[in-house]
C-alpha cells in the first residue's frame, strides 16, 4: 500500500497539470494580413529607394505623419477584436525591422507583447515583408526567406516569400507572406513574374505535404492577381472547390467573396479588386484535433479609419495614405483581411 498510494498521488498531479495546460492554451486564434502602403520611416537609407519618403521629397514625409500611419494601422488591427487582438499579423510593402519595432510600440500593440519575424529582401523599391506574432501564445520553430528568382530576366527582383514554421498549442503551423510582382503597362511580362512566385511558393508548400500530408499551412498576401487569374487558379492551385477535396488542393478563403459578393481589398476605377487573399490546406477544416476554421470565414475589415467616400463618384474607397505626392491621410489603400482558428473542444 505504501508504494500505491504516491503513485496515485504522482498520477493526479500530473493530470491535474495537464488539464490546466489544456485551460490555459487560447481558445481562438486570429490570423491578418494587411498590405500597409509604402510603411517608411523618415530616415535616409543609402540601402534603400527611400527617396520618395524623407521630410525633404515632394511629399514631405516626416514624423508627424509618420507617427499618424503607425496610429491608424495599429487602431486598425486591434479593432478586430478588442478583447483579443490578433495573434498572427503579416505584413507587407514595410520599409524595414525599425518601422516594424515603431509599430509594437504603439499603445493599442504594445500590450500584445508582439514579437516579429523580418528578412530585408532584395526588392529594387526597398519594402519587404514580415510577420508580427503574439509570443505569449505562439513559438517560432524555424523562419526563413524564399526568394523568387526571374530566370528570364536576372536583372529584376522582388520580394522574398517569408516562411514560418510555428507551434501554437499543440498544433504546428505552417505560413507564407507573400507580396507578388506588380502589374505593370508590360501585362504580359508581369503576369510571367507573378507565375514564377506561384511555382516557387507551390514547390514549398508540396516540400511540406510530401512530408505530413496533414499539415496546416496558411499562405496569406498581396498576389496582385484575382483569385481567379492563372498565377493562382491554375498554378498555385488554389481554388473554392470542397467536395472530394485532397490533402494537396489549396482552398481560397476570399474566393466566392469577391466572385459572388463583390467584396474586394483595393479599388481600381470604382471596382473592388481582390489582390489580397488568404489560402489554406483543407486539414484547417478538420475538428476534433486541435486549430480549425471554416470556409467561409475569410473576412475583409472595413472601418470609418479605412474607408471614405469619393466626392465625385459616391464610391467607398480604401483610404490611402497618398495619391500621389498628395498626401491624403488615410492608413493604406488596402484593406486588411484575416480570419479566426477555433480550438476544437
Amino acid at each position: 500500500m505504501k508504494y500505491v498510494l504516491p503513485s496515485i498521488i504522482f498520477f493526479i498531479v500530473c493530470l491535474s497539470g495537464f488539464s490546466q495546460q489544456k485551460s490555459t492554451q487560447k481558445t481562438a486564434l486570429t490570423v491578418v494580413f494587411w498590405n500597409v502602403e509604402n510603411l517608411f520611416d523618415i530616415d535616409d537609407d543609402p540601402l534603400k529607394n527611400d527617396e520618395e519618403f524623407l521630410p525633404d521629397s515632394p511629399k514631405q514625409w516626416n514624423k508627424e505623419k509618420y507617427n499618424k500611419k503607425l496610429t491608424d494601422i495599429a487602431a486598425c488591427i486591434t479593432s478586430i477584436n478588442r478583447k483579443a487582438p490578433p495573434d498572427f499579423v503579416g505584413l507587407a510593402e514595410i520599409e524595414n525591422k525599425k518601422v516594424l519595432q515603431d509599430l509594437v510600440r504603439t499603445s493599442d500593440l504594445v500590450k500584445v507583447n508582439y514579437s516579429i519575424v523580418h528578412y530585408e529582401s532584395p526588392d529594387e523599391r526597398g519594402i519587404d515583408v514580415a510577420l508580427l506574432y503574439n509570443r505569449n501564445e505562439i513559438e517560432i520553430v524555424e523562419s526563413k526567406p524564399i526568394p523568387v528568382d526571374f530566370i528570364t530576366d536576372t536583372t529584376d527582383f522582388t520580394r522574398d516569400i517569408l516562411y514560418v514554421k510555428c507551434r501554437a498549442g499543440e498544433n504546428i503551423l505552417h505560413l507564407f507572406v507573400n507580396h507578388w510582382p506588380s502589374r505593370s503597362p508590360d501585362e504580359k511580362d508581369s503576369e510571367i513574374k507573378r507565375i514564377t512566385a506561384a511555382v516557387t511558393l507551390r514547390k514549398e508548400i508540396d516540400r511540406i505535404l510530401n512530408l505530413d500530408n496533414n499539415a496546416r499551412i496558411i499562405i496569406m498576401g498581396d498576389f496582385n492577381d484575382e483569385p481567379t487569374n492563372r498565377s493562382i487558379l491554375q498554378v498555385l492551385g488554389a481554388t473554392n472547390k470542397l467536395k472530394n477535396i485532397g490533402y494537396r488542393d489549396l482552398y481560397n478563403m476570399m474566393y466566392d467573396m469577391h466572385n459572388t459578393g463583390d467584396e474586394g481589398t483595393l479599388t481600381y476605377r470604382d471596382n473592388w479588386q481582390m489582390f489580397d487573399q488568404i489560402i489554406v490546406t483543407p486539414s484547417l477544416f478538420a475538428k476534433g484535433n486541435g486549430y480549425y476554421t471554416a470556409p467561409a470565414d475569410g473576412r475583409v475589415l472595413k472601418n470609418d479609419v479605412l474607408l471614405y467616400r469619393n466626392a465625385e463618384t459616391g464610391a467607398l474607397q480604401p483610404h490611402r495614405t497618398y495619391i500621389g505626392d498628395y498626401y491624403a491621410g488615410g492608413a493604406s489603400d488596402h484593406l486588411p483581411v484575416y480570419f479566426v482558428l477555433r480550438l476544437s473542444e
